[in-house]
């Protein structure tokens, strides 16, 4: 097997068949609908529809089938219809037939009402009026995430029958305990309360009500803690009890933060004795059978904090071209298929960073271990072989099976010191600036295809040893960044063209371009500051880079980033592919992370797949779960994404809770009829100004114009207007803040004491903040 290059011929792989029930039939039937009618068809259905319902529905026969597929990938492609499975689809503002939802709390009956988990359709997402339990069960509380069958009632309302519970009942709630004042005695003949110690606050901005927490159920929490608790039983109205289980810790202390989002969201942090012993008894990889790159220079370029490095690059003169390697390390050989690792792998989904810690996807044996390229050290590597032209085109590429030793570990800092001169690294003369080189020419075809290419600031929390916050700053971006990221985009399209012209099952990284709703949208918010979009239907990735450039420099650069980030499909992974919008790609695959995301071991094994035996391939019935498979690690994949945003929010609020009544500097980024959202210049936080703190007048928004203005007195709120705040309240919690407008005719002690005010009518505008 010395060189095998996975290039085998294939064998075609069974297709998985289509159950899903058809939908209602339309009226008209032996003719391809045109687009209207299959959208309608489709958003009226009960739940997933694919080819074989709609040539059902409408006696539709072997000669329609091109076109047919031809129509569904062009609505998918607008954004008209988003994938939902294996070969199916769903109108993009509909829920699906079932879902993972959450109770939230209940109706004037007392019947539970639940929201989805994972919500990327316009506007609010959809209430859930759930059954009441069958009898004996016990009821659903708030916080309990079930997978609900869903039945729509009408626009933004749906019916849920639980299908399956998600968490132990009685339910858990993650929240911060404050303890009660001194008991005082009531007056008179009033009957006393049972004694209450304190409230939780919960950490989930959707919760709407503390909980109260008896004398005796504290396990002796200090006031301030971040704790866990449990429901206890009490019937009638008011808030309810609960008993706290686990104390994490002060909140405080910043290491506490990471794991309020660690357990709101549940994400798995143990692992099983058997996936850790397995890991233990991880070795090297032999040198038989696999392709020797010992020899070739491939360095590693990290963030300074990184700790595990799985991906190593190299790039040569090839012509008037380049000739480019991107080296992965050999996850799949470490974690088999069906193996406890396996389990525990695909039930995380992927990695999760917080700045404090990371919950690895791997054990650290493995993560930190033998799939790290560490520098010097004999490492097993997928790898793909690259040639692109001066232009930056990919002309050939193969995949193969090899042994590695990384030459260096470069941080991004010293990589771009090193092309500017100002830093020696060791490495063979030339490597560094034929990197950079081939960097360039990939590049320049990035800007020809027309990608979207947002720069959004990301904000990096920097604590000390001790856990206190030093800073909170943008995160410096360099042309050694974009290195990196063309390189690995490069050999993720080689993945997903590989496999794609083999005929292999293949978990693609789709992205669908926004929903017509959210273009249109978008094209009002962007045509308030002056940018013009071309009309639906016709927007490309390129229309929207063309906005970025224009504005790029202006004040309003960061705030045009956001307006086109908000408007986005979410990419997920599925194996219908539909393209990548954001990259302007027809096909596109993720290969290049597999210690850290799921998805890229799934890919692995397929390209393993082609040239080697099992059992390191993906086994038949990986194969035909993959639409299930690619569901769920995108659920994991948003998890993430959330949990680690809110705990960067929270840092920020708790960074700032020791500087209430300051002043900062920001800008105008959403406005609404209660009041207007700024964000701040150096930490990127949001928070709200509500329209109570403005001065007196009759304030009307308009939403076309998305203004807040004072009828008489002319002042004027806009986006992307600069404006100065005051600091009112900040709560670590949540991550929610209140700021007051800096208004030289009015005194800062007035607007700060008119916040307050504003707060404590709205029940402390808990969660009003979020974009």
């Amino acid at each position: 097997m010395e060189g095998r290059d996975l290039s085998d011929p294939p064998s075609p792989d069974p297709v998985p068949t289509d159950t899903a029930p058809p939908a209602a039939l339309p009226a008209a039937k032996g003719a391809l609908p045109d687009r209207e009618t299959l959208r309608r068809f489709i958003a009226g259905a009960s739940g997933r529809v694919g080819k074989r319902e709609i040539a059902r529905a409408f006696g539709l026969g072997p000669e329609h089938k091109a076109a047919l597929r031809d129509m569904l990938r062009a609505l998918a492609l607008e954004g008209t219809l988003v994938p939902a499975g294996a070969r199916r689809f769903r109108a993009s503002a509909a829920m699906p037939e079932a879902a993972v939802v959450q109770v939230t709390g209940t109706d004037p009956d007392g019947d539970p009402i639940a929201r989805p988990v994972a919500w990327d359709g316009d506007g609010p997402p959809p209430v859930i009026f759930m059954h009441p339990e069958q009898k004996g069960r016990p009821a659903l509380a708030p916080g309990e995430r079930v997978v609900a069958r869903l039945k729509r009632l009408g626009p933004g309302r749906y019916e849920g029958r639980t299908l399956r519970r998600l968490t132990d009942a009685p339910a858990r709630i993650v929240g911060v305990f404050r303890s009660a004042p001194p008991d005082v005695p009531p007056p008179g003949d009033v009957p006393r309360r049972p004694a209450e110690a304190g409230r939780l606050i919960p950490a989930d901005r959707r919760a709407k009500a503390e909980w109260i927490i008896p004398a005796g159920e504290t396990l002796g929490a200090e006031d301030e803690d971040v704790v866990i608790a449990e429901p206890l039983p009490l019937a009638g109205p008011g808030l309810k009890p609960a008993r706290i289980i686990e104390r994490l810790g002060p909140m405080g202390d910043a290491r506490s933060v990471s794991l309020l989002a660690i357990h709101t969201h549940g994400i798995p942090d143990a692992f099983s004795a058997e996936a850790l012993a397995e890991a233990e008894r991880a070795r090297g990889v032999p040198a038989e059978g696999r392709e020797d790159l010992r020899e070739v220079p491939l360095i590693t370029i990290d963030g300074a904090d990184a700790r595990d490095f799985d991906d190593a690059v190299y790039a040569e003169p090839d012509g008037d071209g380049f000739r480019l390697i991107v080296a992965i390390a050999d996850v799949a050989h470490y974690v088999r298929p069906g193996s406890a690792l396996d389990r525990e792998a695909q039930r995380r989904g992927n990695s999760v960073y917080f700045p404090d810690r990371v919950v690895p996807m791997l054990p650290e044996a493995l993560s930190n271990g033998w799939c790290s390229l560490r520098p010097g050290e004999d490492r097993g590597c997928l790898f793909a072989e690259l040639h692109i032209d001066a232009h930056g085109a990919k002309t050939r590429h193969r995949f193969g099976r090899g042994i590695m030793r990384s030459a260096a570990r470069l941080t991004y800092d010293e990589a771009q010191a090193a092309i500017d001169g100002a830093q020696e690294t060791g490495l063979p003369d030339g490597l560094i600036g034929t990197l950079f080189a081939a960097f360039r020419a990939l590049a320049a075809a990035r800007a020809r295809r027309g990608t979207l290419d947002l720069d959004v600031p990301e904000r990096t929390v920097r604590l000390d040893p001790q856990g206190r916050i030093v800073t909170i700053d943008p995160r410096p971006r360099f042309d050694s960044h974009r290195l990196i990221e063309e390189f690995m985009v490069l050999a993720n399209v080689a993945a997903a063209e590989e496999l794609e012209r083999r005929r292999r099952p293949c978990l693609y990284r789709v992205h669908a371009p926004p929903s017509p709703e959210r273009a249109g949208a978008m094209r009002d918010s962007l045509s308030v500051m002056g940018f013009a979009l071309p009309p639906a239907g016709a927007l490309q990735a390129r229309d929207l880079g063309r906005v970025l450039a224009q504005a790029a420099g202006g004040d309003s650069a960061t705030l045009v980033s956001e307006t086109i980030l908000r408007a986005q499909s979410q990419a997920e992974y599925s194996p219908d592919n539909i393209g990548h919008f954001g990259l302007a790609l027809p096909a596109y695959a993720h290969f290049t992370s597999p210690i850290r995301r799921y998805a890229d071991l799934m890919v692995h094994r397929t390209l393993i797949g082609l040239g080697t035996l099992p059992p390191d391939g993906m086994p038949a019935g990986d194969a035909a779960r993959l639409a299930e498979i690619g569901e769920q690690v995108s659920a994991t994949e948003r998890r993430a994404v959330l949990a680690e945003r809110e705990t960067t929010e929270r840092y920020v609020a708790l960074w700032l809770a020791e500087r209430i009544g300051m002043e900062f500097y920001g800008h105008v980024t959403g406005v609404a009829r209660f009041g207007a959202f700024v964000t701040l210049t150096r930490t990127g936080a949001t928070g709200l100004v509500p329209v109570s703190t403005l001065p007196d007048d009759v304030w009307t928004h308009d939403d076309t114009t998305q203004t807040l203005r004072g009828r008489h007195g002319g002042m004027r709120l806009s986006l992307g207007q600069p404006v100065t705040i005051r600091l009112v309240e900040a709560t670590p919690v949540t991550g929610g803040l209140l700021f007051a407008l800096v208004d030289p005719d009015m005194g800062a002690d007035r607007v700060a004491d008119r916040a307050r005010t504003g707060a404590a009518r709205r029940g402390r505008t808990r969660g009003m903040h979020r974009r």
